[in-house]
């Protein structure tokens, strides 16, 4: 008996609901975390995929065999075409991973694998490669921040009922992992190609997640979820007495514990090296005996209160120091006992101090910049008091943020409308955000730099795209000019020295070269083509010259039909003026007839009498020659100095008339300068231009320089180069990065002062 069609649901919408449909919605601060770190896990992605067909192709220029390097062809093809759909798979399994926090599986049994004897086998090759390389990967990752991520876990279980860990947070690294492999799986490269593909996946995604993880805890933490979780601080030795500090203290909030023990041995040398010059090259602070050191939190408040009233134009002589000192005189006075910096956060200060010294009286910052840039000295040392890898790591960012902040001012020129332009407006918006915002959490540092890093990228396109057509353009007049030498020499070789017909060597001169020109671009010296033009000179040359020998009036009259087409083909091909070349051919069909005039002599004409036998020739009576000249004499010009062809448009660069010897110091300093150095010219005692060598155009000799938008701005020879250095008009800048510089500076100061 059949009942199925008897069986009604009781709740038909359960019945058709999805075994995984959601119970609830994401809390906001989770939506506000998932979409940050969607849009910037999008970036790093793109990045990725931007950077992937350099290395590819610099893979397959390094192949061994053809069928390597076709296979990284291919795989860059694949790629190109696969890109979005791969991007669009792997934000969309991040998503969903968001979307799960929130979702119960019901009733949802078991799911075995069919099993069969025929199937039973090692693991591919392939896969296991593939689970070795993400091992490794979600391995470096955990080591690096599994504290963070282990935070973000914990605020995660705060806020959903699901129970979260580190493998099933959407951000821990074995999802983001995974996602990025499943998303892979359309790609058809070999397993050599998708190694590679991962190693990109964790150098431009995997490498971001340190600053990813503190911003979304820094969401979480704003939006009240755990704002007390804190890093259990690392195990330390305890300190010296007298040091100023408590041998274990709590880390102040948002501070990144250095446990790297290079790290902690640059700052300890850099302690180090103060206090051997305490006390006789650096002044030694007395404090009163029962002097109690501040703490790292109270320190950091008076820096932030200082930090928020610091003037909006602070004076070149405004000393962080005394205005510290000041608080702490107030804060001694209000609880009756004198309050001082301890030792190592008093190192801090004075190291950060003599970075910022060096900073402000580096010539290669633009005055007007320094003056933003020295308003970042209060959030750059508090960043060094919450994190002492500031001192030792590269990457830091703080670090790179004045590093690339430095980098884009090498070329700001000072101008009047400073306000208006678009980097200064940038880097003040950067510097007023540290001033407003930064409290005691690195993360803004990281934040600020993608955000920079953006801005100066787009710069840099356009720059680099304006400096590529400046270098194109350049090229090409060196390549013209290189031409119209060789048009000068070829004309002067037929022309120079003899007399003319005016009309010829102006049809040479304003007309032919074109001719010339446009085949020696076109084809060069070596070509049939430049060789039939020269031959097409010579022929009209000669057509025009008086000549004595009898067989010359044959020649004429055979050369002349072909002269005058070659000259019509070659004018027409020149698009010279039809205007012109009309009465170009109107005067020389004149002087061919006068050519022609000259050269007949009288000939015997056979005359027959009438009763039909032949008589003695009789000779013709033509027109004396004389005569005929009198009638139209052209008018003749003596070449007497060399031709030379001007471009439109264009000024010759004058050579500087002095000469110098081959191993003078200014010809080594020009002769080392690289493209992509950035110089600084003296043009007169107010006005200084900063511009980068852009090219060397070897043809010509000259170095073209270009502001940083990418615009030619100045064209100079060799030796006018040299000449500007030997008068010190120009300078190099130092395209170092500029904490590194400033940091090298301090270290050798204090180990002269220490010898001193």
């Amino acid at each position: 008996m059949q009942t199925d069609a008897k069986v009604v649901p009781l709740n038909k919408g359960a019945a058709e609901q999805s075994p995984t449909s959601p119970v609830g919605r994401l809390p906001v601060a989770l939506i506000q975390v998932r979409d940050k770190v969607a849009l910037q896990l999008k970036q790093t992605l793109q990045m990725l995929f931007d950077n992937a067909d350099d290395t590819l192709f610099e893979m397959a220029d390094r192949a061994t065999s053809n069928a390597e390097q076709n296979a990284f062809f291919e795989a860059m093809r694949d790629l190109r075409l696969k890109r979005k759909s791969i991007e669009r798979a792997f934000l969309q399994q991040v998503l969903e991973s968001f979307s799960s926090l929130n979702q119960y599986e019901i009733g949802k049994a078991p799911q075995l694998d069919a099993v069969s004897f025929d199937s039973l086998s090692l693991v591919q090759n392939d896969e296991l490669e593939e689970t070795v390389a993400l091992d490794a990967m979600v391995a470096k990752v955990m080591a690096r921040d599994g504290v963070a991520l282990g935070h973000l876990t914990t605020r995660f279980n705060a806020l959903v009922s699901k129970k979260v860990d580190d493998k099933s947070n959407p951000l821990g690294p074995r999802l983001l992992c995974e996602a990025f492999l499943d998303a892979c799986r359309s790609l058809g490269v070999e397993i050599k190609v998708k190694l590679i593909i991962f190693k990109l996946f964790e150098k431009y995604v995997l490498a971001e997640l340190d600053p990813l993880y503190a911003e979304a805890n820094q969401l979480l933490v704003a939006a009240g979820v755990l704002p007390d979780l804190r890093s259990a601080p690392p195990r330390r030795e305890p300190e010296r007495p007298g040091s100023g500090r408590p041998a274990q203290s709590a880390a102040a909030p948002g501070a990144v514990q250095a446990t790297d023990e290079g790290v902690q041995e640059v700052f300890g040398v850099l302690q180090d090296l103060l206090s051997q010059v305490r006390g006789h090259a650096l002044p030694s602070r007395e404090h009163p005996v029962d002097a109690v050191p501040v703490s790292s939190v109270d320190l950091m408040r008076l820096l932030s209160h200082l930090q928020q009233h610091l003037p909006q134009q602070p004076s070149a002589d405004y000393d962080l120091r005394i205005s510290l000192d000041q608080l702490l005189t107030r804060a001694s006075a209000r609880s009756g006992r004198a309050r001082v910096v301890g030792q190592v956060d008093d190192d801090v200060i004075n190291l950060v101090s003599m970075l910022f010294e060096f900073i402000l009286d580096d010539r290669t910052l633009p005055d007007s910049l320094k003056a933003l840039i020295g308003r970042m000295q209060i959030p750059m040392l508090k960043v060094a008091l919450l994190d002492k890898t500031f001192f030792s790591r590269g990457s830091h960012p703080a670090r790179r943020l004045l590093n690339e902040i430095a980098s884009a001012a090498l070329g700001w020129v000072e101008q009047d409308d400073a306000q208006r332009d678009s980097l200064y407006h940038r880097i003040e918006q950067v510097v007023q955000r540290l001033l407003n915002d930064f409290v005691d959490d690195p993360a803004i540092f990281s934040e600020l730099l993608a955000e920079f890093l953006a801005y100066t990228g787009d710069e840099r396109r356009r720059s680099e795209l304006l400096e590529q057509r400046t270098r194109d353009a350049e090229e090409g007049r060196a390549k013209a000019e290189l031409a119209r030498r060789q048009v000068e020499d070829a004309l002067n070789q037929r022309l120079l020295g003899r007399t003319l017909p005016e009309v010829v060597v102006r049809l040479l001169q304003e007309a032919w070269s074109k001719v010339l020109l446009l085949t020696c671009l076109k084809h060069g010296v070596e070509s049939a083509e430049w060789q039939s033009a020269l031959q097409t000179m010579d022929d009209l040359v000669w057509s025009v010259e008086p000549h004595e020998a009898p067989e010359a009036r044959a020649r004429l009259l055979e050369l002349v039909p072909g002269l005058l087409k070659s000259l019509r083909e070659g004018l027409a091909s020149a698009a010279f003026d039809p205007f012109s070349t009309s009465e170009f051919f109107s005067r020389l069909e004149a002087l061919h007839v006068q050519a022609f005039q000259r050269l007949r002599k009288p000939e015997p004409v056979d005359v027959v009498a009438d009763d039909g036998l032949e008589s003695t020739p009789l000779l013709l009576d033509l027109p004396d020659e004389n005569e005929v000249e009198e009638e139209a004499a052209p008018a003749m010009v003596a070449v007497v100095e060399e031709i030379v062809l001007a471009a439109p448009g264009e000024t010759q660069v004058q050579e500087p008339e002095i000469s110098l010897a081959d191993d003078d110091e200014a010809l080594g300093f020009v002769d080392n300068l690289r493209v992509g150095s950035w110089v600084e010219f003296q043009e007169d005692e107010e006005h200084k231009l900063r511009c980068k060598l852009a090219a060397l155009i070897k043809p010509t000799g000259k170095y073209i320089f270009v502001n940083r938008t990418g615009m030619k701005v100045l064209e100079k020879t060799r030796m006018g180069l040299a000449v500007e250095f030997r008068r010190k008009a120009i300078r190099l800048l130092d395209d170092a990065l500029l904490f590194d510089r400033a940091l090298e500076s301090v270290i050798g100061n204090l180990r002269r002062l220490k010898g001193a």
